[in-house]
């Protein structure tokens, strides 16, 4: 073992000492070291009544920055999809197949959870199978090692560090080892990729009681995503959008999410449902044509802007939907 490896093992050792001081580098406020970083994390958690060994268990995982975390922040892809490149990468056959599959041995349950938070079956799949392919990819990080590697080097460090003690928070409540919450590099967990602060706001159990757990309890998984949505401001009955016919003529500053119209003014110009007719609840929508003239185009209802409130991309939001509608 070379002696750069005994000094960080030995500052290590030393963020779990209880220092009541951290020394801070003044040129960006973030402690010189990231032992010392640990240590002021773990000072300012045992100051807000978090117990010692929940803390110290946890901030265990974090030797060093982890390298893996910080090359996916900083080397995320700069390619810019187009809608159809996006659709195509994420709207596969085996992702159509295996929903199909998992709406077979899911859709039950999912059609009664979802009806009793008045939120679509759907979209509660599409949101599932978009997130982490039916609950098979959740991420294999450990959330606590990379929030802490990103409040210390990441771009966000002040977002990343409130968190990390949402994450200490919520392992306080008791019920699960650190080592077993795992999400993304980013720190979003579980089967619904809730970062902690959605898991604080949205998780629930189903049924009610006990401690949410959305990487291995299904249920509760459908449920959390269901509770994101309802208290989003989804509206019961009503579809996210639907494919339509845009004349390659319309301008493309005329469309776009913020100009809703009644459905009336659109035919008025032209547009045409692809599947023969409107929705019949439908009266007011906005209509999108993201690759331009000659591209696919939808017209889009409130509901789509509740499912960017899960994520704010169109993109998203239509793959959410086309999905949910595909397997459902």
């Amino acid at each position: 073992m070379d002696r750069r490896t005994l000094l960080v093992r030995g500052l290590a050792a030393t963020a779990f000492t209880g220092l009541s001081s951290v020394p801070v580098c003044r040129a960006w406020g973030q402690p010189a070291t990231y032992a010392a970083f640990l240590a002021g994390v773990r000072h300012e958690a045992l100051g807000q009544g978090l117990p010692a060994g929940v803390i110290d268990q946890a901030l265990a995982l974090c030797k060093t920055p982890n390298a893996a975390v910080i090359k996916a922040d900083r080397h995320q892809p700069e390619q810019v999809l187009t809608w159809a490149q996006y659709k195509d990468r994420v709207l596969t056959e085996k992702k159509l197949s295996d929903g199909l599959q998992a709406m077979t041995e899911q859709g039950e349950r999912i059609g009664q959870i979802g009806g009793q938070y008045k939120v679509s079956r759907g979209v509660i799949a599409g949101i599932w199978g978009l997130e982490s392919a039916y609950g098979t990819r959740m991420g294999k990080f450990s959330v606590i090692d990379a929030l802490a590697t990103l409040a210390f080097e990441g771009r966000r460090a002040a977002f990343f560090r409130g968190e990390l003690f949402k994450a200490l928070h919520i392992l306080a409540q008791g019920g699960m080892e650190p080592r077993a919450m795992l999400g993304s590099y980013a720190g979003a967990m579980g089967q619904p990729q809730f970062m902690p602060s959605a898991y604080e706001r949205f998780a629930v159990s189903y049924p009610e009681g006990g401690r949410p757990d959305i990487w291995r309890n299904e249920a509760d998984v459908f449920a959390s995503i269901a509770n994101y949505l309802a208290r989003s401001g989804w509206q019961d009955g009503a579809i996210w959008g639907e494919a339509v016919i845009v004349p390659d003529s319309m301008a493309q500053a005329q469309l776009g999410r913020s100009h809703v119209r009644p459905l009336s003014w659109w035919v008025q110009q032209g547009v045409r449902p692809r599947a023969g007719r409107f929705a019949d609840n439908a009266a007011m929508g906005a209509v999108i044509r993201p690759d331009g003239p000659g591209g696919e185009a939808f017209v889009v209802y409130h509901n789509f802007n509740v499912i960017r409130r899960y994520n704010a991309s169109d993109f998203y939001a239509l793959a959410v939907g086309i999905l949910g509608d595909a397997i459902t």
